[in-house]
Parts: structure tokens; sequence; C-alpha cells
């Protein structure tokens, strides 16, 4: 299903959380992932259900951070959506002003913040995992995440002072499978598993090339429900989204 659309932005994002501290290091994330994976998606949509599947795949490559964002603006069409987040399908907005197009659909899947394509398209999620790796501007970053007690540890490396950035540090709440069963709409009588769900954005912190620290109750990310985090360091800003510079991903146990 594609689409363009406009729709109106949340006014309100959850706030910057933290401080800088250090604690010490206890079962951190698996570091270095060459990809982020983001699947913009709705359950009203009949075309995603095949890249809800494949993401779930791809969740279990360690090497790629995989998530999914269900959009809302398709709740008009009969079902409305039980997991989408209006910040979501801001989000994917931002992508597209940044790009200078107008491919606002679903599925989508943008990979490193770079490249989008169909979400439902193995070879070119791969193939475009590929060519954004190649320009160097993405991912090479290394960002560990840790828990110690009641506390999330984000860490960031110094960045290159040759390659001055500005950006954004993110904290994500995750479900890693959740099952829906859909009454109405396009895949009315469907149980569809969606995988690697956000649940909660939380901004952590600014980056401005140096290396950096910050330290989050646990509380505020865990919840019914959420099992896994994953923290995003994006050049850009939340309304001007660029290349993914780092990321880790862990679960919450």
């Amino acid at each position: 299903m594609t689409a363009l659309m406009a729709y109106r932005f949340l006014s309100r994002w959850s706030g910057a959380l933290g401080v800088c501290a250090i604690v010490a290091v206890i079962r951190p994330a698996h570091a270095e992932p060459k990809a982020v994976v983001e699947l913009f998606t709705s359950q009203g949509c009949s075309s995603c259900p095949a890249a809800d599947k494949l993401l779930g795949e791809l969740a279990r490559d360690p090497s790629v951070i995989a998530l999914s964002l269900p959009i809302d603006y398709w709740d008009y069409l009969g079902w409305k959506d039980t997991l989408a987040d209006s910040r979501f399908s801001a989000r994917q907005k931002a992508y597209s002003r940044m790009r200078g197009d107008r491919d606002v659909y679903t599925p989508q899947v943008v990979v490193n913040g770079a490249a989008h394509v169909i979400g439902s398209d193995r070879a070119r999620i791969e193939g475009a995992i590929k060519d954004t790796g190649k320009a160097g501007k993405v991912m090479w970053l290394p960002v560990t995440m840790s828990l110690s007690g009641k506390q999330i540890t984000v860490s960031v490396a110094a960045g290159n002072e040759s390659t001055p950035v500005r950006g954004e540090v993110w904290l994500c709440a995750i479900s890693k499978a959740v099952p829906i069963s859909i009454g109405r709409g396009e895949n009315r009588g469907r149980e569809v598993v969606y995988h690697n769900v956000v649940r909660n954005l939380l901004k952590v912190g600014d980056f401005n090339g140096s290396a950096g620290s910050w330290t989050v109750p646990l509380d505020s990310v865990k919840r019914e429900g959420i099992d896994a985090a994953a923290v995003l360091v994006q050049d850009g800003s939340r309304d001007k989204p660029g290349p993914m510079l780092g990321a880790a991903f862990t679960a919450l146990h």
C-alpha cells in the first residue's frame, strides 16, 4: 500500500533524561552492529504482514538492529492500529523531507537513516545495508549500553575530529514479539506477530563529537511488555534526522 499523505506532527516528545555518570558495566550490549533497519508498518496495510515477518527474521541477525515503528495514518481505513504512535509517522515524514522526496508509504524500511526501500524486499534491504556501509558515514561510532542495578548506562565514544557532527542520543523501549489479532480492515481475521516494536522513545542527550555517558533509571524504560532496549545515535535531530552514527541493543532481563 502506498500513498502520499499529510498528517499532524506530535507536539510532545519525551524530554531529555539523565545526567552524565560512570557506573560499573554489567552485561554490555552486543557491540558494533552494522545496520539499523527501521520498518514503518501498519496493522491496516494488507502489504505489511510480509514485511513484518521479514523484520522478525532480520531481528535474529546480531549484526542488525531491526525495529518496528507502527504508524497511525491508515487508522481511518477501518482498523485503528493498536501499536501505532504518531511520533513514528512524524519520523517517517521527517526522513522523506530530509531526502527531498515525497516517498512516505507502508511497508517502508529506512536503512541506517540514509536509504529507503520496500519493507518486504529482502534483497533491496540487504543491498541498502551494503551500500550505506560503503560511504563510511554510518554506523562508525562505538556505542555501548549496559545494566547495573536499576539503571541503564549509555556510553558513546569520541567522534572523528576531522568529521564534525551534531546529533542526538535516543533510547528505545522495545517489545520483542507482540501478536495482534486484527478484527477489521484489510487484514481482517489475521493474527500478525510484530517484532522489536518500539513502544517509547526517550531522548537521553546530545552528541557533539565528544565521548559521553548517560545514566537512565530502568523504571523510565521498562514496564509491562517491555523486554529489550536499543540506543540510537543519529546525526541531526528528531525533526531533521540524518545518517545513523552508531547503535546498540540489549535484552532487559
